[in-house]
């Protein structure tokens, strides 16, 4: 994506918030064949001289045949946080059954890396992926598949819809030769969550400086409070610190420059962000035992007091609500940026802006399941869909909304996610939409292994940069 104009939309759609208060296998269904109507078995074979043409045919057709289909529908929707998104895919699916005559879908969920890393891999290679399925954009999803012929081209079908326009500049990492493959359903920024309580009984500012982050952090730590809670038994969770560090250290334009050679993992920039995650390791400023921790422990954790910072997406701002599963710290909870880093090189009011995961869909559908499929996406990328999502859930829209929209954007932490993609100077993408799948699955490796003690930021980049430069140079032949 151009970062530039992500950072435009980004402050607009804050202002705009702001202003309007003010005043994140299945066999092919059906066969292709058309419906068929034939006589009613009561019809005469011809009309008498007394009936007019348009009278007898009136009373000789029969109702048209439905024809009953299924399509497959992969998601990662799965579990107590993700219940929001869940709850508008559902409404997005009957919806759609209820106006596509016969459609009947298959729903699979399956966990976010299973999916990305297994499952949809394997499918791809042997032709054979669900129809609708949750995507990733980047090199190593989307444009690989694209450029593989598996994925659909909706580029005319989101100009038939009238939503080519609609969306923000997001499409270029699900786009390949000016084609769009797949579609992103909304977008997030990573930053700290922080137990707003907790620094109130410390004395402790809010964490938007280096100092004062580094000053709440030891102070937890000498109260028994982890300062960070963390699970990173999915690599995926810790690695969103690393990025935003890499951001700020090396500067914003690093992630994108692994793939042409400009930047490279072994850079001394990019092993310092390393090192500050393993110094903080040994200061024991995360959760201890984390590499046994699940994502779902990591939000308990801070929900339960044991931690007093989270370092997390901005969707996890749903999970604050009245009746959601972190009600019992709601109202009691804040999100910041990154503070700048001391001596970090570019924009340090740069954030993460992540538009990275949507949907996309197989090239190999019949007729009904290409009307399932178009359906499908009007009433998913629609006005009060992005909206839900946005108040529901804490996920960024990521097609314009009307000003009338926006204005009922009411919970205060959405408002400060807003406000900090509106303070932000530019915005980076993290490094997983924008790396080969091979590189990005080895930052995870290498991460779990700087964190168990048993590597050094130096091993870890080297072992990075290895793969990144065989990577390159497979996508140069």
């Amino acid at each position: 994506m151009t970062k530039k104009l992500v950072s435009v939309l980004a402050l607009s759609v804050a202002m705009s918030a702001f202003l309007a208060a003010c005043g994140s296998d299945s066999e092919k269904g059906g066969n292709s064949a058309s419906p068929s109507s034939s006589a009613s078995p009561s019809a005469s074979p011809s009309a008498s001289p007394s009936e007019s043409p348009s009278a007898s045919a009136s009373e000789s057709a029969s109702p048209e045949k439905v024809e009953n289909f299924t399509v497959s529908l992969r998601h990662i929707q799965i579990g107590e946080a993700q219940k929001f998104r869940k709850a508008i895919l559902d409404d997005v699916v009957k919806k759609t059954e209820a106006e596509v005559p016969g459609l009947k879908f298959e729903l699979d969920g399956v966990e976010d890396s299973v999916n990305r890393f297994t499952k949809l891999p394997a499918e791809m290679a042997a032709g054979n992926p669900p129809k609708i399925f949750d995507l990733f954009g980047g090199a190593g999803d989307a444009q690989k598949y694209a450029k593989a012929g598996r994925l659909l081209d909706l580029t005319p079908i989101i100009d038939e819809l009238g939503l080519k326009d609609k969306f923000l500049n997001v499409l270029d990492t699900f786009s390949v030769d000016g084609k769009v493959y797949g579609l992103p359903i909304g977008g997030n920024t990573e930053g700290i969550f922080y137990n707003t309580d907790l620094f109130a009984k410390y004395g402790l500012n809010p964490p938007t400086t280096w100092d004062d982050l580094v000053k709440a952090a030891d102070t937890l730590k000498q109260n028994n409070i982890t300062p960070f809670a963390v699970g990173s038994k999915g690599a995926w969770v810790p690695n969103m610190l690393v990025n935003t560090l890499i951001g700020r250290i090396a500067g914003e334009g690093t992630n994108a420059g692994f793939i042409t050679g400009a930047s490279k993992w072994t850079s001394p920039d990019v092993v310092a962000a390393y090192q500050i995650v393993a110094d903080w390791e040994k200061k024991g400023y995360f959760t201890k035992g984390e590499l046994g921790k699940e994502y779902a422990d990591m939000l308990n954790d801070f929900v339960a007091g044991k931690a007093g910072m989270m370092f997390d997406g901005s969707w996890r701002s749903s999970a604050f609500k009245d009746e959601a599963v972190g009600a019992a710290i709601a109202g009691k909870v804040a999100f910041v940026a990154l503070p700048a880093v001391p001596n970090g090189k570019g924009d340090q009011t740069s954030v993460n802006a992540n538009y990275a995961n949507g949907y996309g869909f197989s090239s190999d559908l019949n007729d009904n399941e290409l009307k399932a499929v178009k359906a499908f996406i009007k009433n998913l990328y629609s006005d009060e869909m992005q909206l839900r999502g946005l108040l529901e859930d804490g996920v960024l829209p990521s097609m314009k909304l009307s000003d009338e929209s926006v204005g009922q954007v009411s919970d205060p932490l959405v408002k400060q996610v807003l406000d900090v993609l509106g303070k932000a100077g530019t915005t980076f993408p993290h490094f997983d939409s924008v790396v080969q799948s091979k590189v990005y699955t080895e930052t995870e490796t290498q991460l779990q292994k700087l964190i168990a003690g048993k590597a050094k930021p130096e091993d870890v980049a080297k072992a990075i940069q290895k793969v990144q430069d065989a990577e390159n140079a497979a996508a140069a032949k």
